[in-house]
This record gives C-alpha cells, sequence and structure tokens, in this order.
C-alpha cells in the first residue's frame, strides 16, 4: 500500500481507483472486498514506475518463484527461453523443493523439427541468467493453452504438484 521509488527497479503492486473501475465480482463479496483492499483495485499484477512514471509490468503475484529467499520473475526466463532457437512456447511455473522451498521448472514446446535437450536448455539459460534463476528441470511437450492461445499455467503448476506427490 505503499508508493514505489520510480527507479524502473523496485517491484510493487500495480493497483488503481477512480470512476471507470468495476463496482465489484457479480454474487462474490468475498472476492470483491479482497480485490478491493484499502479502497484500491488490486490487479494481481507485479510492475516497477520508470523514471518518465509509466508502469512496467514485470509478473503476476502468484507466478513469483520465491526460491531459497529470492524472487524469481516467471516472465523473465521465459522471456530467455523463447530467445532459444529451437523453442516455439515457453512457460516457467514453481516446483517444489525439499532444499529452495521452490525452484524454477520450465515448459517447453518446441518448433516443428526442431531438437534440444533439458541439459541444453538449462545451461543456455544459465549463460543469460544468473543460476538460481535458472530452471532446474525442463518439459518437453505441447503446453496447454485456451482457445485464445493464452497459456494454461494452472494446468502446469497442477502438473508439478503432482509429480512431486507421485515421486514421495
Amino acid at each position: 500500500m505503499n508508493p514505489v521509488p520510480r527507479d524502473g527497479e523496485t517491484i510493487g503492486e500495480v493497483m488503481f481507483r477512480g470512476n471507470i473501475v468495476m463496482k465489484g465480482y457479480l454474487k462474490n463479496e468475498k472476492a470483491t472486498s479482497e480485490a478491493f483492499e484499502g479502497g484500491w483495485f488490486h490487479t494481481g499484477d507485479l510492475g516497477v514506475l520508470d523514471r518518465d512514471g509509466y508502469v512496467i509490468i514485470k509478473d503476476r503475484s502468484k507466478d513469483i518463484i520465491i526460491s531459497g529467499g529470492e524472487n524469481i520473475s516467471s516472465v523473465e526466463v521465459e522471456d530467455v527461453l523463447y530467445k532459444h532457437p529451437a523453442v516455439l512456447f515457453a512457460a516457467v511455473v514453481a516446483k517444489p523443493d525439499s532444499k529452495w522451498g521452490e525452484v524454477p521448472c520450465a515448459f517447453v514446446e518446441l518448433k516443428d523439427g526442431a531438437k534440444a535437450t533439458e541439459a541444453e536448455i538449462v545451461a543456455y539459460c544459465k549463460k543469460l541468467l544468473p543460476g538460481f534463476k535458472s530452471p532446474k528441470a525442463v518439459v518437453f511437450g505441447p503446453i496447454p493453452k485456451t482457445s485464445t492461445g493464452k497459456i494454461q499455467k494452472f494446468m502446469l503448476r497442477d502438473q508439478v504438484s503432482s509429480a512431486k506427490a507421485i515421486s514421495a
């Protein structure tokens, strides 16, 4: 609920208020009160303010991975994955880890005819990201999407949590 400096680095939650904001969620008072806590609409987006006052969205709050006390933006890791020449689609979610709490897990859909290994993808990421931000696991295959092409991260989160339960 405190403003962030216009330094382009300090992350805060994107919130707004005004007469063009919805009144609330239909027949869901609990969700409405949570979304409008403190008199501001909480978007669930995390962003920074640049020197000119522009908001740059960095990630969704539920997509931040907390690994060993460090915050990792899934979008930052995905941006690196999309630069790999074999990657068509990529998504990164938190995978439970006994030592770090959570670690990045990448889901990768390769371009037609392209080949890549888990070790190759991880090494590529380590060249462009600090080691703790690089994926600790890579899952290859089709990534679930909506009819409009939006990646369904909730399904990927379920998949890595289910994988942990099976191996325990």
